[in-house]
C-alpha cells in the first residue's frame, strides 16, 4: 500500500537561492545610498587635526627664499684683453683698493705705446724748429723796423734843417721838396714796418696756439694708451673680498670679459626671488622677518627688479636693525614677507582640506564632538600660518584642517576615540 507524502515548502535550493536574492538586493540598495549622498564614514581623531577658530590678529603674508650677498658687488672685467702672465692674488683674498690681481700681456697695445710715444717727440722736435724758426723771422723783422725807424730818424732831420735853411735863402725850394719826399717815404715804411711787425706777432700767436693745441691732444692720446697700458695689471677697485676669480696663467681674456668680483665687507643685502603673481603688490618700504639663531629680525625691500624671468622676479632687502651675528655670504633665508597691515579676523589655521575643498567648505565638528559635518564657508587672504574666515564660522567652533583625501563624497563623519 503506498504512504502519501507531504511535500516540503522550501527546499535548501530555493533558501540559498532566496538568501542570493536578498544579498543582491542590500549590495543595489548600498550602491544606491552611496551614489545619492549622505553617507557617513568613520573616523579616529588620532587621525585628524582639529582646530577652533579664533579671533585674532592677522596679516597677510607670503613665504619667500633669500639669499645673504654682500651689501656692494664690484664686478672685474677686463678693460683690455691679453694673455695672463701672472696671478697676483687667489680667489678669496682680502684686498685694498689698488692692490694688483692679474697681469696681462698684449703686445699689440704695448706697440701702439711705443709708437704713440715716438709721434710724441717727433712732434715736440718739429714745435721746437717751427718755435726756433718763427723766433728768427720775428729778429729779423725787427732788425728791418729798426733800420727803417733810424731812416725816419734822419729824414725827418734833414727836412727840419732844410726847412730852416729854405726860410733864410740858404736853399732852393727843389732842396725843400727832396727832404719833405724823403721825409714821408720814410714815415710810410715805418708804418708798413709796424703793421708787418703785428701781422707777424699774431701769426706767431696763432701757430704757437695751433701746435701747442695739436701737442695737448698728442699728448692727451699718449696718456690715454698708457692707462689702456696700465691697465693690463687688473687691480681691486675698492676694498674687499676677491671672489670668483677665473683666470689662469696662460689664458686668453678678451676686452669685457668677466674675470671675478669684489665683495665690499662692510654689510650684507639679502636678494629674494618672489613669485610673479605678487609684482604688483611689491614695492620699496615693505618688510619682512626671519628667524635666525632662535631670533626674529626683521627686513625692509630698498629695490624691485621689474624684469620676470621664469615665472619669478627679485628684490633687494636691507636689514632694519642689526644684522644677525654669525651670518654668512650665500646663506639660505626663509622669509615672511608682509603684504598688508595687521587687522582683527577670524581664523583657522592652514591645512590640507584646502587641496579638496578650495576653501569652499569644511568638516565642522558638533558640540558634543562626536560627529562633524560639511558647513559653506567663505575663505579671505592667507598668510604663512592662518587662513582669513569671511563667513561661516564663528568664534570658538571646531573645524577639522587636515587632508580629506580618503573621505570621497562623504557628508557625515563619525569620531571616534
Amino acid at each position: 500500500m503506498d504512504i502519501l507524502l507531504e511535500k516540503k515548502r522550501f527546499s535548501t535550493k530555493n533558501l540559498l537561492l532566496i538568501g542570493g536574492i536578498f544579498l543582491l538586493l542590500a549590495l543595489i540598495v548600498f550602491v544606491i545610498l552611496s551614489s545619492m549622498g549622505g553617507s557617513k564614514l568613520n573616523v579616529e581623531k588620532e587621525r585628524i587635526s582639529i582646530n577652533a577658530a579664533e579671533q585674532g590678529v592677522f596679516q597677510e603674508n607670503i613665504p619667500v627664499n633669500g639669499i645673504v650677498l654682500p651689501i656692494t658687488t664690484i664686478y672685474l672685467d677686463a678693460l683690455e684683453g691679453g694673455r695672463v702672465e701672472e696671478k697676483l692674488a687667489e680667489d678669496g683674498a682680502v684686498l685694498k683698493k689698488g692692490d694688483p690681481i692679474l697681469r696681462l700681456s698684449n703686445t699689440d697695445l704695448e706697440l701702439s705705446l711705443i709708437n704713440q710715444e715716438t709721434q710724441v717727440y717727433n712732434l715736440l722736435t718739429q714745435m721746437q724748429i717751427s718755435q726756433n724758426v718763427a723766433l728768427q723771422n720775428t729778429i729779423n723783422k725787427l732788425n728791418q723796423y729798426t733800420d727803417v725807424e733810424s731812416g725816419l730818424i734822419e729824414a725827418k732831420r734833414v727836412y727840419d734843417l732844410n726847412s730852416r735853411l729854405y726860410e733864410k735863402g740858404a736853399i732852393g725850394r727843389q732842396d725843400l721838396i727832396k727832404a719833405q719826399n724823403e721825409y714821408d717815404y720814410q714815415k710810410e715804411r715805418m708804418q708798413l714796418s709796424k703793421q708787418i711787425l703785428s701781422q707777424d706777432s699774431i701769426a706767431v700767436k696763432q701757430e704757437k696756439g695751433q701746435v701747442q693745441s695739436s701737442y695737448a691732444r698728442t699728448q692727451n692720446a699718449l696718456e690715454l694708451m698708457r692707462r689702456k697700458v696700465a691697465d693690463l695689471v687688473v687691480k681691486a677697485p675698492v676694498d674687499g673680498q676677491l671672489t670668483s676669480l677665473d683666470a689662469e696663467i696662460g689664458q686668453s681674456k678678451n676686452k669685457g670679459e668677466r674675470l671675478g668680483q669684489i665683495d665690499v665687507l662692510s654689510g650684507f643685502k639679502v636678494r629674494a626671488d618672489i613669485d610673479e603673481h605678487y609684482i604688483s603688490r611689491i614695492y620699496t618700504g615693505q618688510t619682512g622677518s626671519f628667524s635666525f639663531d632662535g631670533k626674529s629680525f626683521e627686513l625692509s625691500i630698498n629695490k624691485v627688479y621689474t624684469q620676470v624671468t621664469n615665472g619669478r622676479f627679485q628684490v633687494d632687502m636691507q636689514f632694519s636693525e642689526n644684522v644677525p651675528e654669525g651670518i654668512r655670504r650665500g646663506q639660505t633665508l626663509q622669509i615672511r614677507l608682509a603684504l598688508s597691515d595687521e587687522k582683527q579676523a577670524l581664523l583657522i589655521p592652514k591645512g590640507g582640506f584646502f587641496q579638496q575643498t578650495g576653501g569652499n567648505w569644511i568638516f565642522k565638528v558638533s558640540e558634543d564632538g562626536n560627529t562633524a559635518y560639511k558647513v559653506d564657508i567663505t575663505l579671505g587672504s592667507q598668510n604663512t600660518e592662518y587662513y582669513e574666515v569671511l563667513s561661516g564660522l564663528q568664534p570658538g567652533d571646531k573645524v577639522i584642517t587636515s587632508s580629506y583625501d580618503n573621505y570621497g563624497d562623504v557628508e557625515e563623519l563619525i569620531l571616534k576615540d
